[in-house]
């Protein structure tokens, strides 16, 4: 009998394991990750892709990149090039697919399930790296080939690669005793998590925890017609018909500051926005900011650095914390200035209004808005209507077209939302460049502000080039009822800086996936600024920047005007930036990083700098998520020493006459091209022939 069973129960366990089998042979079958990708550029097949696919085909990418890697070290040749820094260059094929499509959905599309699931998946991410940066024997070989390379007869790419993988795996702890690189997996695991719980908190913050909801009419006074008809839109989405919504997002938020008359309101709306992170809730911020401050000091000193900052810097163009407090102090002290000029001069609007307050910070937009309009005749609600963002589009494209013969075509492809553009991106003689994504409106389950990322960069297979599939996000105005969605110059500013960065990533060329269009930090922010030039110039404007009723261009007075005040309120707009790059500096290299209080280290940054009291610093300490949650900590200084290179790179342009210049533009491509094949400054200078000088950057802003 007992044998009779233990057969039975034996035959049945066979039947049920052979049918768990089956079952998840074709689960791997419908998983989309396990099967070749036959859409347009092998685009996501977002349409089949769930949230349950992600993990399983993540892990298995992971186990496949670690086979991989074994396979490299228990390779008993001697290391070569071919065998050890290649093979790892392109090892991680599934994996890279997972990760394009995960990291870049749960940034701009995201819900309560890919934020659990993103929980999950950040200790197994910042395990697998470890587990690759921190193997000895794959060091091994890494180093013998990177100590024989000038024996090894190698070209300069693949001399490039060797030298950065070598870097990368020093800087990752490979040195480091096997007590100190267990205690680094846990400072980086740690970090992962308290990074990633940042992000979540803020976006709760922005998107769920906050809205001003006006049902009195009287309080709209001052708010321009399409303002009010979009806060009617946002109330109506909200569940709050009939009245009037305003939220965090800077598209409905600064409007409000602008032009709100109700000074009672501006201050409750500022207050919203500037608190975020910081109420005491599920949601503070505080605690995680002094962990990750701690402990990002910690893995700094094993590594051999004094702080995070010197270990930041260390690769980028500045090389030292020294040169970037004094770049920014360079700015600093000038833009003060202006300030506070402009601080006083709005106070006299105030005082002849019978105004009987002191300027506060919620009030500045609204009284620059009037100084501006008192300094030049310009009003930025005249503007709006010749910005609407079909027109800023085909201003663009125009421009993409002239300097590198680019056609941006659209495209009815997969897409991973509704409001997600998606655009074929074509050479002047009709061959593939790449594609690109493109979505402009908050909503929510976005995260704030712009981005540029990809779902897979421009790569290099058995020699064939495989081209890019870009994104570009936006939180920018929406269209309301029969009005398209009118944006601020700023906004289109927006369009085009981001675009730099996808146009960098499309043209990115080169043979090895570490090296093609990798940049230093303080580097990356050149492709996408110096863009931003042509948004502003006349000519460019006269073809894009036409009305969206009557489809006039925009005048010539309305042009002058805008470059008239191109300088105005940079006091502000510089100090605001400085401010909050220098706190980022000050938590970064504080001798003693255990921090007892975020806000009296906050208030303790900015009273050493001076800081005046009617500006805060453009990101407070609880929502600074380029620092805290992005990859900008000790680095939000790159956007203005970019701004140096930019200014330069696009007087190139303007020196020659003419703002498409075709030499100077193929230059300017190469540089695209081919800017990860060596330092920084080197490839810049073999684009304009000498270093650039801070002195046009300055002029620019008005600060000299």
């Amino acid at each position: 009998m007992k044998k009779s069973f233990i057969l039975i129960f034996a035959l049945g366990m066979l039947f049920f394991s052979c049918q768990n089998q089956k079952k998840e042979s074709q689960t791997d079958m419908e998983n989309p990750f396990f099967t070749e990708w036959t859409t347009p550029y092998g685009v996501p097949p977002f349409d089949e892709i769930e949230i349950e696919h992600f993990l399983p085909a993540l892990k298995e990418g992971i186990a496949q990149r670690e086979t991989e890697v074994e396979a490299i070290v228990a390779n008993t040749a001697e290391p070569t090039f071919e065998n050890t820094i290649l093979a790892l260059d392109k090892s991680g094929e599934l994996l890279g697919k997972v990760t394009g499509t995960f990291y870049p959905l749960s940034s701009a599309n995201t819900n309560d399930e890919m934020q659990a699931l993103a929980r999950e998946i950040s200790p197994l991410m910042t395990q697998h790296r470890d587990n690759i940066s921190l193997n000895p024997e794959l060091f091994e070989r890494i180093k013998s080939v990177y100590e024989r390379r000038n024996e090894l007869d190698l070209d300069k790419e693949q001399m490039r690669a060797t030298e950065k993988y070598y870097e990368d795996f020093v800087r990752g702890g490979a040195n480091l005793s096997d007590a100190d690189q267990t205690k680094l997996r846990e400072l980086n695991e740690e970090l992962s998590k308290l990074t990633l719980q940042f992000g979540e908190n803020l976006l709760a913050e922005t998107n769920r925890n906050f809205k001003l909801v006006i049902d009195n009419e009287a309080d709209l006074a001052g708010l321009p017609e399409d303002v009010i008809a979009r806060a009617a839109d946002d109330a109506k989405a909200s569940g709050e018909e009939g009245k009037w919504v305003f939220t965090l997002a800077k598209p409905s938020m600064l409007p409000f500051l602008q032009y709100a008359e109700n000074r009672d309101l501006r201050e409750k709306l500022y207050r919203g926005y500037f608190m975020r992170g910081d109420n005491g809730n599920e949601h503070d911020n505080k605690e995680i900011i002094k962990n990750i401050v701690k402990l990002r000091d910690e893995r700094a000193e094993l590594l051999g650095f004094n702080n995070h900052a010197e270990y930041v810097i260390d690769v980028n163009m500045a090389k030292t914390p020294e040169a970037v407090y004094e770049f920014l102090m360079q700015l600093w002290t000038p833009a003060m200035e202006m300030a506070k000029k402009d601080r006083d001069e709005m106070q006299a609007i105030i005082n002849s209004e019978g105004g009987n307050f002191k300027l506060a910070s919620w009030d500045w937009w609204y009284y620059a808005e009037k100084l501006r309009k008192q300094k030049f005749d310009l009003d930025e609600a005249e503007m709006k209507p010749y910005f609407s963002l079909d027109n800023a589009k085909k201003g663009l494209f125009y421009v993409v077209e002239r300097l590198y013969g680019l056609k941006l075509e659209p495209r009815d492809w997969p897409t991973y939302h509704e409001e997600a553009e998606v655009y074929e991106v074509l050479e002047a003689d009709g061959s593939k460049l790449g594609v690109m994504y493109m979505d402009f409106h908050p909503r929510d389950g976005k995260r704030v502000g712009a981005w540029s990322t990809a779902f897979r960069s421009a790569t290099y297979r058995n020699g064939e080039r495989i081209p890019r599939i870009g994104s570009i996000v936006m939180n920018f105005t929406r269209p309301s009822g029969d009005t398209p969605a009118l944006l601020s110059f700023e906004e289109v500013s927006t369009f085009f800086h981001e675009f730099g960065h996808a146009l960098h990533g499309l043209f990115a060329d080169g043979p090895y996936d570490r090296t093609a269009g990798n940049v230093p930090r303080d580097f990356v922010e050149l492709p996408s600024q110096v863009m931003e030039h042509w948004a502003a110039e006349p000519e460019v404007l006269k073809v894009y920047a036409r009305h969206y009723q009557t489809g006039e261009p925009i005048p010539d007075e309305l042009i002058e005007k805008l470059e008239m005040s191109g300088t105005f309120n940079q006091g502000f707009e510089t100090g605001e930036f400085v401010a909050a790059a220098l706190l980022d500096m000050d938590y970064h290299t504080t001798e003693n990083p255990v921090i007892d209080d975020v806000r009296a280290f906050e208030k303790a940054s900015m009273d050493n700098i001076g800081l005046i009291d009617e500006i805060l610093p453009r990101y407070r300490s609880t929502y600074f998520s380029h620092i805290f949650s992005g990859g900008y900590s000790a680095g939000y200084y790159v956007y203005y020493w970019a701004g140096v290179l930019d200014t330069d790179a696009f007087y190139a342009f303007k020196e020659t006459g003419d703002i498409f210049n075709p030499e100077v533009a193929a230059k300017f491509r190469t540089l695209l091209e081919k800017c990860g094949a060596d330092d920084g400054m080197t490839v810049y200078k073999n684009f304009r022939g000498k270093e650039p000088s801070i002195d046009p950057y300055l002029e620019k802003k008005g600060l000299k």
